[in-house]
C-alpha cells in the first residue's frame, strides 16, 4: 500500500519492531513480550488516520480483529498511528475515547489497551525523567492485549509487582545516553 505520508508503513513497522526488540525485549521491560514476538503473534497495524474519527474507525477494526482472531495467530496488536496525536496531552485525552470504544464493543475484561508515545510522561515526573522511557516508543501506539494472555503470563511470572521497580532501576542505570545508543546501533546496522 502506498502512502502520502513521509514514512512508509514498512519504515514505521521497522522502527517499532526495532524498539520492541531493543528496548522492550532487549532491556526486559516487559518479560511477557519476548514469547509472543518470537512466535510471530504480534500484529502491527499502521493507521493512516490524520483525524480522530479515522483513528476511532481503525481502533474499532483492530479491536474487532483481535476479538475474532485465534490467539495462536494474533495474541496482541500494536496499532501505530504516526500522523495523529503527536501531542502527548491530546494522545492521553484520546485514551478515554479508546476505553469508551472498548466498553461499547463489550470487550472490557477481554482486551486491555496499553499506551506508548514518543513523549510519554507519567504524572509527577519531569519530562526528561528516564523513568518515562518505559512507555516511550518511536510513534504513538495503542497496544491491544488479551486479558487471558495477561492473566496466564502473570500467573507464570513471580512477583509481577517487581517489574515496575526493576524497569526504573534498569533505565536509571542505562541513562539517556545508553537509551540513545540502543537505537544508534540499530540505525548503523540498517545502513550496513
Amino acid at each position: 500500500m502506498t502512502t502520502t505520508h513521509s514514512s512508509s508503513h514498512q519504515e514505521v513497522i521497522s522502527a517499532v519492531s526495532t524498539w520492541l526488540e531493543r528496548a522492550v525485549i532487549g532491556l526486559n521491560l516487559c518479560p511477557f513480550a519476548k514469547a509472543v514476538h518470537h512466535r510471530g503473534q504480534v500484529r502491527y497495524v499502521v493507521s493512516e488516520a490524520t483525524e480522530p474519527e479515522q483513528l476511532v474507525r481503525d481502533l474499532t477494526e483492530a479491536l474487532q480483529h483481535l476479538h475474532d482472531c485465534d490467539p495462536a495467530v494474533t495474541d496482541t496488536t500494536l496499532l501505530i498511528h504516526p500522523w495523529i496525536l503527536q501531542d502527548f496531552i491530546e494522545y492521553n485525552e484520546f485514551l478515554g475515547i479508546a476505553e469508551l470504544i472498548l466498553s461499547s464493543m463489550g470487550l472490557e475484561g477481554e482486551i486491555q489497551i496499553a499506551s506508548f508515545h514518543p513523549d510519554y510522561q507519567f504524572a509527577d515526573t519531569h519530562r526528561d525523567d528516564i523513568t518515562n522511557f518505559t512507555n516511550r516508543s518511536p510513534y504513538p501506539i495503542l497496544h491491544l492485549l488479551r486479558e487471558d494472555s495477561i492473566a496466564s503470563a502473570v500467573a507464570a511470572y513471580p512477583d509481577t509487582d517487581d517489574i515496575y521497580r526493576r524497569n526504573i532501576a534498569t533505565l536509571e542505570k542505562l541513562g539517556l545516553s545508553g537509551w540513545e545508543a540502543l537505537f544508534n546501533e540499530a540505525e548503523q546496522e540498517r545502513k550496513e
